[in-house]
């Protein structure tokens, strides 16, 4: 894999995830802004571009392994798979995640007033990204799977209420933005997720929680932005000509 200053971020992680872990090091976003360049990302951190080139290239040019190729799958699998494993994902963290921020509001919220902050943006993400599953599973993800459908029976493009691929799209990107920006303030309020000196147990686990859970709403959204959503935009495409 050719990796330049030119090279796109999105584009480096859709084909090989271990560049993921370098971009994650210099907190250089992947997902909802990873239509940058190096160049454009490097120049914004006041990285050393060659330095950034030289990890990159060696992470991805490390031997395969279990990882999986999502280019590889299918549109209407990889919609399958982002749906039961982070879809589930979300809809499972979230009421257990949210006790944990409730109690440690409630112990250490006169010494820590930043965690009722943390737990706004959080309740107000939960709300947020239950109806943008609901979205996808109800409208986008049915569209991307008659799509798959129309190609390989050789038929039109599925009629719909809705709009197309592409419009659905651009509002669910617009709302992976929205919880980009949610999750890169609540990382900065903590401190990159870090536990004060007087971090209860508690308070420990909730902040390994919630950066869990950030770091699965990245992949998830990477899954999506650099992969799904332009290969299904493409299909339609294809099908209209």
């Amino acid at each position: 894999m050719d990796i330049n200053n030119q090279s796109i971020i999105g584009k480096i992680v859709a084909e090989n995830y271990k560049a993921a872990s370098i971009f994650k090091q210099y907190r250089i976003d992947f997902c909802c802004n990873g239509n940058r360049t190096i160049a454009d990302a490097s120049r914004d951190k006041k990285l050393d571009e060659e330095k950034l080139l030289d990890e990159l290239r060696e992470a991805v040019n490390e031997k395969q392994g279990g990882d999986i190729d999502f280019k590889a799958f299918p549109l209407d699998l990889l919609a399958d798979y982002i749906e039961k494993t982070h879809h589930r994902y979300i809809e499972t963290k979230i009421p257990e995640i949210t006790p944990y921020l409730n109690k440690i509001v409630r112990v250490h919220g006169e010494n820590h007033p930043e965690l009722a902050v943390v737990q706004k943006l959080f309740l107000e993400s939960a709300g947020d990204l239950t109806a943008h599953l609901r979205k996808e599973e109800l409208m986008l993800f049915p569209h991307i799977r008659q799509l798959v459908k129309a190609k390989l029976s050789g038929g039109k493009i599925p009629q719909t209420k809705v709009g197309t691929a592409a419009a659905m799209i651009a509002q669910m990107e617009h709302e992976h933005d929205a919880e980009g920006e949610r999750f890169r303030t609540i990382s900065e309020l903590t401190g990159d997720y870090t536990p004060p000196e007087d971090a209860c147990n508690t308070y420990r686990v909730t902040l390994s929680l919630v950066k869990e859970f950030e770091e699965d709403l990245h992949r998830h959204i990477h899954l999506e932005n650099n992969i799904l959503f332009p290969k299904s935009i493409a299909l339609e495409e294809s099908l209209s000509e």
